[in-house]
């Protein structure tokens, strides 16, 4: 089948240079679902994106949908013909529908009967008379928070679009989008090649838009920036630090990148390292620069969107915006230091944390509380934690962080140090947050694993007590985030904490009471429990992980020890074999509950098999329960791997459900045993089969 080549491409204002990326590749995405859904064959689709600019290549793309076979069935075979044999008119308007005649028709019969039917070929429409409905569908199912119109139009974009590029081929498909008529005429750079690109073809659309200063394509534009970055920086003898999201964001804002090494002065080095990360990366946009003894340079990379005639200019003028937020931060760094952060500690009470539940420094002392209890439980000294929960949201107060706020805990530590505090204090108070997203570093700390705990279940507790628990996607308090933080804490460092009692703690210490709020917490960590032991334990199923859930482990570690456990009992044949019978003998306890306080009675057993199964019970119960008492899960489950030959036998020669009342009743009493030995450490009659 012939095939041609297609561009589409979106001309618009800027984009919003962090979900650039995401747009581009929702664009290409949607495009390839709408050729597929339209069995348009095509080959690799190409992706490009700029700062005013989404567009998508389509390799050999079919110049027709293919040809389909078609049946239609019509009126039922004895209202087609009159009794000598003649069309009714039913049979004759059925033709006419189909534009053959009677006599090309076909019968189609099945068991319900026969009918009047028509099978032909409908031929594949062209590819052209499509393409405008998939650009179209393609660009509504663009994900945008937000979209904005523009001028007169009803219309609807991410930002105002100008152009509208669609060829297929050397042919501009004839098609609206967003109220703009599809053509070839394209742009190139602002300043560079500010007039229209007439384009030729889609091969030709990169190549047109290079020799006009932009680089189209996202990829190659990253790689070209890293690459001139790194060069600039190592001609100042040091070396570029590259930052994955500022490198991506930096790539978003720029169509002709060319890297511009610029210098601040000597005397701002003396600021902390994150203070002058903050000024040059965060908030400039910058690439610093790191000398090879490992400090920070004075020089750092800037990415200009051109090839400037005078790149003196260019370097000045950054320069000249960076001195001023560097100058500011000297001065916020000298004036917190003059304060002190115990100063800054005593005026806590001032800022509200959350309006039902007080200021930061009611905060301080709840927190600062079952930190003390999380350090005694792990057997650690509460003095030091003492003192750092008691600084720990100070810097809170400083105006450094007012005006870096991602650097509380970070200037706290630094101030900290500064006022002449022990250091594992200063570290506590910087690992108080940790970790801050997935991936991050834990604290390394014991005082700062207590904190870090502490400030997690108080917010938890305390927004769950006032019922602004997250939906759908809110989560204006992090507290998803807050409970991951606990989780990996926990199991990663690893603390065999009772999470229950804590957070039983944390809600008591609340200014508001609502009844099940501790429920509700232990839930909603448990809900992230879930998922964090199955990329935990190799192979574990959905299954396997709520039968641990149901014995209610003490703590998150105890439940991994469990899953573990579990994993390798039935990965065994007598496991499997066991678990199965667990899960026969759960079904017949709930059909028929027996008391908890009903003994089995060994003279009431008729059967050789029951004695049998009893006798092994008794001897296997005593290593069972010390196991499970030793949190030897993997010993406990070993052991009732005993109990195997003799459950079958038992089910095999044992009615349970005996006539004689006395008999059923015991019999049942030994599989309410049985069942809560084998499911000591989890409810095996959960898993399937």
């Amino acid at each position: 089948m012939a095939t041609r080549d297609l561009v589409f491409e979106l001309l618009t204002e800027e984009l919003p240079p962090r979900s650039l990326e995401s747009l581009s590749i929702a664009l290409a995405d949607a495009f390839a679902s709408g050729l597929d859904a339209a069995a348009i064959g095509h080959g690799p689709i190409r992706r490009y994106a700029t700062p005013r600019r989404l567009a998508v290549l389509v390799e050999r793309c079919a110049e027709r949908q293919p040809d389909r076979p078609i049946e239609r069935r019509g009126p039922p075979r004895t209202a087609a013909y009159t009794a000598d044999g003649a069309p009714t008119q039913a049979a004759l308007a059925f033709a006419r529908s189909c534009g053959v005649a009677v006599t090309d028709l076909v019968e189609i019969a099945n068991e319900k009967g026969t009918w009047l039917g028509y099978r032909g070929i409908e031929p594949g429409a062209a590819t052209i008379d499509r393409l405008g409905a998939i650009a179209e569908r393609a660009v509504a199912a663009i994900p945008a928070p937000r979209r904005m119109r523009w001028g007169a139009g009803e219309v609807e974009f991410v930002r105002p679009v100008h152009r509208v590029v669609m060829l297929f081929g050397d042919e501009v498909v004839p098609c609206t989008i967003l109220g703009l008529p599809a053509g070839r005429e394209t742009e190139g750079h602002r300043f560079h090649a500010p007039r229209p690109i007439r384009l030729r073809s889609p091969r030709r659309y990169s190549g047109s838009l290079r020799r006009a200063k932009v680089l189209a394509d996202f990829e190659e534009r990253r790689q070209r920036i890293r690459a001139e970055v790194t060069t600039a920086a190592e001609r100042t003898g040091g070396r570029a630090l590259i930052d994955a999201a500022l490198l991506d964001e930096v790539t978003a804002l720029v169509e002709w990148p060319v890297a511009v090494v610029g210098r601040f002065e000597e005397r701002y080095r003396r600021l902390p390292r994150e203070v002058i990360v903050a000024t040059v990366q965060d908030h400039q946009r910058y690439f610093p620069i790191e000398t090879p003894d490992g400090e920070l340079s004075a020089s750092f990379v800037t990415v200009a969107n051109l090839a400037s005639r005078d790149p003196e200019r260019v370097r000045e003028g950054n320069e000249r915006v960076v001195r001023p937020r560097l100058a500011d931060a000297e001065f916020f760094w000298n004036q917190d230091r003059k304060r002190g952060l115990a100063t800054c500690a005593a005026r806590l009470g001032e800022v509200t944390f959350q309006g039902k539940l007080g200021s930061y420094a009611d905060k301080t002392a709840r927190v600062r509380t079952l930190a003390i209890e999380i350090e005694h439980a792990t057997g650690g000294g509460a003095t030091t934690v003492e003192r750092a929960a008691t600084l720990a949201k100070a810097d809170l107060m400083t105006a450094m962080v007012g005006e870096f706020p991602e650097l509380q805990g970070t200037m706290g530590r630094y101030y900290a140090l500064d006022a002449g505090e022990e250091r594992a204090v200063a570290d506590a108070i910087e690992e108080q947050y940790r970790p801050r997203f997935a991936g991050d570093a834990l604290p390394r700390t014991d005082a700062g694993r207590a904190l870090a705990l502490a400030d997690k279940i108080d917010t938890l507790a305390g927004i769950f007590a006032i019922g602004e628990k997250p939906t759908g996607a809110k989560d204006p308090f992090g507290l998803r985030r807050a409970a991951l933080g606990v989780l990996r804490i926990v199991l990663e460092t690893p603390l065999d904490l009772d999470l229950t009692a804590l957070i039983e703690h944390a809600v008591a210490a609340q200014p508001v009471v609502r009844a099940g709020t501790v429920a509700e917490v232990l839930a909603f960590i448990t809900d992230r429990l879930r998922g964090v032991l199955a990329e935990r334990v190799a192979g574990a199923t959905s299954d396997a992980i709520e039968a641990v859930l149901a014995v209610a482990p003490r703590s998150p570690l105890d439940a991994e020890a469990r899953l573990v456990a579990l994993q390798g009992f039935l990965a065994s044949a007598d496991g499997a074999v066991l678990a199965a019978a667990n899960k026969r003998i759960a079904n017949l306890l709930r059909k028929a509950p027996v008391a908890t306080a009903r003994p089995v009675d060994p003279a009431v057993f008729a059967e050789p098999a029951e004695h049998r199964l009893h006798e092994r019970y008794r001897d296997v119960a005593p290593d069972v329960e010390r196991a499970l008492a030793e949190r030897r899960y993997g010993d406990a489950l070993g052991a009732a791997r005993a109990l195997r030959a003799d459950v079958d036998a038992f089910f095999d020669a044992v009615l349970v459900m005996d006539p004689d009342p006395a008999r059923r009743e015991n019999r049942l009493a030994l599989l309410r045993d049985l069942h809560a030995l084998i499911g000591g450490v989890a409810d095996l009659s959960r898993l399937p089969g």
